[in-house]
C-alpha cells in the first residue's frame, strides 16, 4: 500500500529533505551497518518525521538502494577519470599502477560502508546484483578503450575481469586484514606485475 503514497519529490525543499533522507541513510549504515538501523533512526538523523520517509521510500530497502547508487558513482568517478587518460598502450603500466593505488584509496576512505554493503551480497539480491553490475561496466568501458587502442581481443575481457578481481582482493586485503607478518608494498608490486604481465604484447 505503501508504494501507492510514494512520491518524487519537485519542490527545492522537498528534493531538499529527500537527499538529507539519503545521506542519513549512507552515513548511519556506515557507522552501524544497514540491519542495526532502522527508519526511526534514519528520520532523525536527517531531522525529519518518519512519515516524512514514508512519502519518499516504501521501506528502509528504498534507501538502501539510493545509498548504493551513490556509492557507486563515488568509488567509480576516480577509476573512471583515469581510463580517460588511457590513450597510449604504452603508458598502460603506469595507468595499472594508479588504478591498484586509488581502488585502496576508495576502500580505505569508504571502508566502514563497503563492508556494510559487501556482506549484503551474501544475503540480498539486489546488492550483490549491483555488484556485479558494477564489474560488469567497468570490465566492458575498459574492454572498449584497450580494443579502440589496438589491443588484441583474445582473452582481453577475461584478462580485465580477473585483474578486477585480483585488485579487490588484494585492496581487501590491504585494508581490512593487515596480517603483521606481509609487507604489503611488496603485495602491491607483485599484484600489479602480475596484472601488467597480462596486458604485455607477446
Amino acid at each position: 500500500m505503501k508504494a501507492n503514497t510514494v512520491r518524487e519529490p519537485k519542490q527545492e525543499r522537498s528534493i531538499e529533505k529527500k537527499k538529507r533522507i539519503i545521506q542519513a541513510g549512507y552515513d548511519l549504515f556506515s557507522q552501524k551497518g544497514y540491519h542495526n538501523t532502522n527508519t526511526a533512526e534514519i528520520a532523525k538523523y536527517a531531522k525529519v518525521s518518519t512519515g516524512i520517509i514514508y512519502g519518499y521510500f516504501n521501506d528502509k530497502k528504498d534507501i538502501l538502494k539510493c545509498v548504493i547508487e551513490i556509492y557507486m558513482r563515488k568509488i567509480t568517478a576516480p577509476v573512471y577519470a583515469l581510463f580517460d587518460k588511457i590513450d597510449n598502450l604504452d603508458h598502460l603500466d603506469l595507468i595499472i599502477d594508479e588504478i591498484v593505488d586509488i581502488v585502496i584509496q576508495m576502500h580505505k576512505s569508504n571502508a566502514n560502508l563497503h563492508e556494510t554493503l559487501h556482506s549484503l551480497t551474501h544475503t540480498d539480491a539486489d546488492v550483490n546484483a549491483a555488484f556485479i553490475r558494477l564489474e560488469d561496466d567497468i570490465t566492458i568501458n575498459l574492454e572498449r578503450i584497450l580494443l579502440s587502442l589496438g589491443m588484441s581481443d583474445d582473452g582481453l575481457r577475461e584478462k580485465i575481469h580477473f585483474s578486477l578481481n585480483i585488485i579487490e582482493s588484494f585492496s581487501h586485503e590491504y585494508v581490512y586484514d593487515k596480517h603483521t607478518y606481509i609487507d604489503y608494498k611488496k603485495m602491491q608490486k607483485i599484484v600489479t606485475d602480475i596484472i601488467k604481465s597480462l596486458f604485455k604484447k607477446h
